[in-house]
């Protein structure tokens, strides 16, 4: 006779459990004891506890602040703003009218080969409609409409009816599975400094500050921290979400990608100081 298969991780999880938890700590505190003993790997026990924090958590906790949205102007040509899409490499684009409190619509970046092709274009005829949410929205919520109406990007609004940022559905899985990436994140290239057309520094946060000391010409020290990855989230005192910056020996320091779990890139600026301006 056959010996009887092995019960996999999902039942040696659910015999561990039979005990049913009378509170969300109580689940929670049985979980890490199933990783404990084996019962769950790492990567199992971080999706769970995503799937518990997004039922807590709001949008306005994920979303892009406004100041960091990448929008276009409808009242740019195609030759004015195609450089912005290219550069940024975004699949959507909120579309303004002149002011980021006026949003008419969304575009599809895929949609600009109707330009390429010599076609007629207008982008207004482009556009598709915008969904507003309020920034009180759960997460889980959230993603629910997301799968129901096939929408990837929502703007979302304050209590006075003003843009407050934007998310996507990206933005929300992130925070299940931790840091999604794709053929166009910066993290996905192999220079882990790249200089933009404004001479701002993009920089992977594994990068070793003796290498970004050879670049920036800084002598940041590497005794504490050898990655100025590690130098940032010091001078932020917490794990910085999207968009925070923080100022440090005349170098401003954005967020550029960030999870839950930990700072992927940073954007750099150079401040002038009295003696530039001089």
């Amino acid at each position: 006779m056959a010996e009887a298969e092995k019960p996999n991780w999902l039942e040696r999880l659910s015999h561990f459990l039979l005990r049913e938890p009378e509170d969300r700590e109580q689940l929670i505190e049985l979980l890490h004891a199933s990783f404990e003993k084996s019962l769950l790997d790492a990567d199992a026990l971080a999706m769970i506890e995503g799937v518990l924090q997004v039922s807590e958590t709001q949008v306005r906790d994920v979303m892009i602040p406004r100041s960091q949205m990448d929008v276009i102007d409808i009242t740019q040509t195609p030759e004015e703003f195609i450089p912005f899409v290219i550069e940024t490499a975004h699949s959507r684009f909120p579309v303004i009218d002149d002011d980021k409190n006026d949003i008419i619509g969304i575009l599809l970046a895929k949609d600009l080969l109707r330009y390429y092709a010599g076609e007629d274009f207008d982008v207004r005829d482009m556009l598709r409609p915008a969904v507003f949410i309020p920034e009180s929205k759960r997460l889980n919520v959230l993603l629910k409409e997301f799968r129901s109406n096939r929408n990837h990007i929502a703007i979302v609004v304050d209590e006075y009816g003003g843009v407050a940022g934007m998310i996507t559905i990206e933005d929300v899985l992130e925070q299940i599975v931790g840091d999604i990436e794709d053929e166009y994140d910066f993290d996905e290239t192999e220079d882990n400094i790249i200089r933009d057309s404004q001479g701002k520094y993009r920089v992977k946060a594994l990068t070793e500050i003796n290498d970004f000391n050879e670049v920036l010409g800084t002598e940041f020290s590497d005794e504490e921290f050898s990655t100025i990855g590690g130098l940032v989230v010091s001078q932020f005192g917490h794990l910085p979400k999207r968009g925070e910056t923080v100022t440090y020996k005349n170098l401003k320091f954005t967020a550029l990608r960030a999870d839950s779990r930990r700072l992927h890139s940073v954007l750099i600026e150079e401040l002038k100081t009295q003696e530039d301006e001089e």
